[in-house]
């Protein structure tokens, strides 16, 4: 077993984190005043409630006060899911980015520098990759796609996209569908 005191923690916490279906993603812990803070960050696949974040933290807690993971000074805990910037950085990232526009900086040596496009597919295994589908430039021909694989990507966030195209097909036709019922 590990000394580091993340080490520790992760391995109170994480059994606590699967038992609700989820992943631990991140532990830091940081000095706030003469208090300490762990902020633990949590996510799956479909998202974290508030309901789930409350129960865990709740959860942590009891898991904590229990143990000396901690030590015996004061402590915050603060518990969350990761934030629409957050990077992706392993493959379950990449599998819960299917369908959302990325950008990606590619490694040095990796021709294009940058690639931006939509996660069509990626694959489970650490030495895999993903599979992006590629705007046209200005609007013309047709998209792309481009094979990428994780080794090849330095580092890729989530765009966040606030008027995408084919939301507004889909609005279109449930109006549609209400205006049919109405009649």
């Amino acid at each position: 077993m590990s000394n580091t005191q993340s080490d520790r923690l992760r391995a109170l916490l994480e059994p606590l984190t699967a038992e609700a279906g989820l992943d631990l993603e991140e532990i830091q812990v940081s000095q706030a005043g003469k208090r300490r803070r762990l902020q633990v960050v949590v996510d799956g696949d479909e998202g974290v409630s508030l309901d789930t974040v409350a129960e865990l933290s709740r959860e942590f807690g009891k898991a904590l006060d229990e143990s000396d993971a901690m030590g015996d000074g004061e402590y915050v805990l603060e518990v969350g899911s990761p934030g629409v910037d957050r990077p992706l950085t392993r493959p379950r990232h990449w599998r819960r980015a299917v369908g959302r526009l990325v950008e990606a900086r590619l490694a040095d040596g990796v021709p294009g520098g940058e690639a931006v496009g939509r996660v069509l597919e990626s694959d489970e295994a650490e030495d895999g990759g993903v599979l992006l589908e590629i705007p046209p430039v200005k609007g013309r021909g047709k998209p792309s796609e481009r094979r990428l694989a994780y080794a090849e990507i330095a580092r890729a966030r989530v765009q966040v996209e606030f008027n995408r195209k084919e939301d507004k097909k889909s609005d279109a036709s449930d109006e549609g569908d209400e205006k049919k019922e109405e009649a």
